[in-house]
């Protein structure tokens, strides 16, 4: 018997689209996970329009109510997270103890914004006027429109989601759809909770319906989008068009500074996590490695041996550290890059090759490059793949000038003795995130994360700093 579809959810009920796609996890391409339906550009509208009703409802209702929905939805989901978990990484791929890890982190945003909407406090301030009383309060933005990528597929959803609800606004949801089954999930949870119709919606398709429709919506009051350069290019051009608030994450190029005085297992550990683990596919990894010359060697013999250890398989497999490429059209673009950097010169010292493994999936094994510098393109363009590239400098200030020399600014990481250095680089590293001694993967939820230059784009995510995009400011005078 064919299971039925998974539906969207416009306005309050579960709705079929204008076709269906079959979610294939990438670690078994036999796996079909469930059939989802795809909205249309005009069941977007209908959701968009259903947010706007239900917004002034949503906002005006008590601070506890809300406060109380958030708690249940961030309780359900550490309460599954073992299953959910599983889901997540049986469609996305990363290892098992690392989707459950996520599902569990969404948990938290959920709860740490149930925390703030009790938090939410206004100013006062005296007037330059005699008599006159001053109040600044923040308000909800309205209606949100969120378009979430597919290598987190429930943590950058709830990170997006729990703070526009806490703060009183409507969402309308688009998730990856590389990865519908995680998005899905978490709106069954978000369903079944005390809000009104339509404040929150969720419509699975493609950007060419449904991501083009939202962008170009005139009647939603912010969009907020994670997801490559080129496409964030083009939502900000389309936002702006409508003078609708946007917030973008977008590529990075990050990477990891390893010194001549660094504890060698310390800056190993972290490389081979920060450019590998999640099979390289998240925005915070570290695919430069800038390697001081008198540590060079002896680092790229311990980071190829431990390199060598790693155990590539199916995502759900025990004591798997390196899950499956998420798809065949990424694992084509990881292996056109590796063929593109020995043609640039690179010289491949460890793996890079597909795997065949039982059952089919998209493996190949962690690959790392020497003999690279920072004009070829393997180190400019964002591979988003299990590539690293280690790149020889003659002292610190070289290795700040290669680290900085690119569009993105989303995380940098040094790993170093020196206090000095370490303080000198917290400073002059042109990113938005820094680390010591620490991969440049991993991040908390309490404080605000984003980039510069290219990376990001509008203000701040996660932390008391989401307040910006989701709120607008009102000043009110009073003569009493």
């Amino acid at each position: 018997m064919t299971q039925q579809p998974y539906n969207n959810y416009i306005a309050g009920n579960w709705c079929e689209g204008q076709g269906v796609i079959a979610n294939h996890s990438p670690s078994d391409v036999h796996d079909v996970i469930g059939h989802y339906c795809q909205a249309s550009a005009e069941q977007t509208a209908d959701a968009i329009t259903a947010a706007r009703e239900a917004q002034p409802q949503w906002a005006a209702s008590g601070l506890e109510q809300r406060q109380q929905v958030l708690m249940a939805i961030g309780d359900e989901l550490i309460a599954r997270k073992e299953e959910l978990g599983r889901l997540l990484s049986r469609e996305e791929g990363k290892p098992l103890n690392e989707g459950i890890g996520e599902v569990n982190r969404s948990g938290q945003f959920f709860h740490y914004y149930a925390a703030e909407i009790l938090r939410q406090m206004g100013e006062t301030a005296a007037s330059v006027r005699p008599g006159i009383d001053i109040e600044v309060v923040r308000e909800p933005v309205g209606v949100v429109g969120i378009i979430t990528p597919w290598n987190f597929p429930m943590a950058t959803a709830a990170w997006k989601i729990a703070p526009a609800l806490a703060f009183g606004n409507a969402v309308v949801f688009k998730p990856a759809n590389l990865v519908p089954a995680s998005a899905w999930a978490l709106t069954e949870i978000i369903s079944r909770q005390a809000l009104p119709a339509g404040t929150f919606n969720l419509v699975m398709g493609s950007g060419a319906s449904v991501g083009e429709t939202l962008i170009h919506s005139p009647d939603i009051d912010a969009l907020t989008f994670t997801g490559s350069l080129p496409t964030g290019r083009k939502v900000a051009v389309a936002t702006a068009s409508n003078l609708v608030r946007c917030q973008l994450e977008m590529g990075s190029k990050n990477a990891l500074v390893v010194l001549d005085d660094a504890d060698l297992e310390i800056a190993v550990e972290c490389a081979l996590n920060g450019a590998f683990f999640g099979t390289g596919q998240k925005c915070t990894a570290s695919s430069r490695l800038i390697v001081e010359k008198g540590i060079h060697d002896r680092f790229v013999a311990a980071l190829t041996a431990r390199m060598r250890q790693l155990k590539v398989g199916h995502a759900l497999e025990a004591g798997v550290q390196i899950g499956p490429v998420a798809e065949a059209r990424q694992l084509e673009q990881n292996l056109q890059y590796l063929q593109l950097a020995q043609e640039e010169g690179a010289t491949l010292v460890e793996g890079g090759e597909r795997l065949a493994l039982q059952p089919e999936g998209f493996y190949m094994r962690p690959a790392l490059f020497v003999d690279s510098h920072n004009q070829m393109r393997i180190n400019r363009e964002e591979v988003f793949g299990p590539i690293a590239c280690v790149i020889k400098v003659d002292d610190y200030e070289q290795a700040l000038a290669v680290l900085n020399d690119t569009e993105y600014g989303l995380t940098a990481g040094i790993i170093t003795q020196s206090l000095r250095h370490a303080s000198d680089f917290k400073r002059r590293a042109r990113t938005g995130c820094v680390m010591v001694n620490l991969p440049t993967a991993g991040t908390d939820y309490h404080v605000p994360f984003g980039g510069r230059k290219a990376s990001s784009f509008g203000p701040r995510e996660q932390g008391q700093y989401a307040r910006d995009f989701y709120t607008v400011v009102k000043t009110t005078y009073v003569r009493p």
